[in-house]
């Protein structure tokens, strides 16, 4: 942990008493709001002059400029760490690309040649933004909260490792699927344990077995009244003012027939996202801040903010916006003891643009409808997406299927999104129930609940070892 100088733990109270935090999926700022620019000039967005080759390799390649003809975008996009290295710095990745000796300057030329080679005609999709009329709900926003253009991802590479920033400021050393962290679920301290320990309280509004499942610490009994079901309560605790001080929305992850998903990850329709939601929450002493996992994000807390564009003001002078900033600012909001890691130490923060005496009372009370973008229904019969199967891969383990043969790849393999949905949904629903009756049996609450423990015929150190860390015991 990283320790905070004296002074600045003696800082005045804030006047936010709640933060809510939702982190879209798959997005980038100048994808969704970057044709903004065109509404205020001061917005750092897209111009048209922007273009990429198809070929950073050959000098004759044709340009793509950048466009505004976003649409429903089916195709996902590459965002593994080794695509990523390719759209920034133009050239495929290797082994050794991240060497000393093979340094190439991050040109931002290679989204284009990667989204051909991954699938063809791809290229027009990668280079194009929404028009701002064309995502009405995150226009209404920008043009009434604060915006953030120079937000950065924690890590260049997939979901799950920038998630986990966000609320530990760290990826415990993670750049993509990490199965046996999986298992172990993840190890570090997390936002969560520091409010708890200050005395401040948190809650996880879920409407498909949320994600923060992944942090090891929250599988633990003493936690399993943090999470709601979003559409019981969060509209409910809103109206009777009875947030906790720390609140993460987990979306809808799987599309279906029945509920689409509202992640924005492709191929989700943009259009079924939360924002509809969110001005639920209009108390004047809360805030809510909204990121996109992916590079160059956008940032839009309310409600009780003027309009303003911000750049970081240290503590460092390379200090930048990115994930930890949120855990960062939240340490400050709430004075905590100490940061958690020193990336959230490094982070830019914004509490410092909550300058107003009094609340503002022009704050719109409801947003204009979404334009829908999907002229087809939700595809269940698709296959899962990378995120998709980690969700199932967690499930596994809540529910006790780590020892039976088919886990990890037998499991996932041949699955579409209609099954995977189903599973996660039942495994979730008896982790909790079990854990439930765990704590009415008196087990103590620290204690993560194995449904199923592994096979015992093996007397191994490895085995026993496997055994504690999936269970929780030492």
């Amino acid at each position: 942990m990283v320790a905070e100088s004296s002074s600045a733990s003696a800082a005045a109270p804030s006047p936010i008493k709640t933060v809510v935090v939702l982190v879209q999926e798959n997005r980038s700022f100048d994808h969704m709001v970057g044709w903004l620019k065109s509404i205020n000039p001061e917005i750092n967005g897209a111009t048209g002059s922007e273009s990429n080759p198809i070929s950073t390799s050959d000098s004759n390649s044709s340009l793509v400029f950048y466009g505004d003809e976003a649409a429903y975008v089916d195709l996902d996009p590459g965002h593994s760490i080794q695509d990523i290295y390719e759209q920034v710095f133009g050239a495929p990745w290797t082994e050794a690309s991240l060497s000393d000796d093979s340094k190439v300057p991050p040109k931002m030329n290679g989204f284009a040649q990667n989204a051909e080679r991954l699938h063809k005609g791809m290229a027009q999709t990668v280079m194009n933004g929404f028009k701002p009329d064309a995502v009405p709900v995150y226009k209404e926003l920008a043009e009434n909260f604060a915006i953030c253009d120079r937000w950065f991802a924690s890590v260049p590479a997939s979901t799950q490792p920038n998630r986990l920033y966000v609320h530990s400021a760290t990826s415990h050393g993670a750049t993509s699927n990490n199965r046996q962290l999986l298992i172990e679920g993840y190890p570090q301290k997390t936002l969560f344990e520091s409010l708890e320990e200050a005395g401040f309280t948190f809650g996880i509004y879920y409407q498909y077995p949320p994600a923060t499942l992944f942090y090891r610490n929250l599988r633990k009994l003493k936690y399993l009244t943090k999470f709601h079901q979003f559409d019981l309560h969060f509209k409910r605790h809103c109206e009777e003012g009875s947030l906790p001080n720390y609140v993460v929305i987990e979306q809808r992850f799987f599309d279906l027939l029945s509920i689409p998903a509202n992640d924005d990850h492709p191929s989700h329709d943009v259009s079924e996202a939360l924002m509809t939601l969110l001005v639920q929450l209009h108390t004047t002493s809360s805030l809510i801040v909204l990121v996109f996992e992916f590079l160059h994000f956008s940032y839009l807390p309310g409600l009780s903010l003027e309009q303003c564009y911000m750049l970081p003001s240290g503590p460092y002078p390379t200090s930048e916006f990115e994930h930890s900033s949120i855990a960062a600012t939240v340490k400050k909001i709430f004075n905590l003891k100490e940061f958690l890691t020193k990336r959230d130490a490094w982070a830019g923060t914004f509490e410092g643009i909550l300058t107003r005496a009094s609340p503002r009372v022009d704050c719109p009370v409801t947003l204009v409808e979404p334009v829908k973008l999907r002229e087809g229904a939700a595809k269940e019969d698709a296959k899962l997406s990378e995120f998709q199967v980690e969700l199932v891969e967690m499930a596994a383990v809540l529910n006790g299927d780590l020892k039976k043969d088919i886990y990890p790849q037998q499991l996932v393999d041949g699955l579409n999104v209609s099954v995977a949905a189903k599973y996660v949904d039942s495994a979730f629903s008896r982790f909790c129930d079990e854990c439930d009756k765990a704590k009415k049996n008196g087990v103590e609450e620290s204690e993560i609940i194995c449904l199923e423990k592994p096979a015992t015929k093996s007397k191994s150190f490895a085995h026993k070892l496997f055994s504690c860390l999936v269970c929780g015991h030492n």
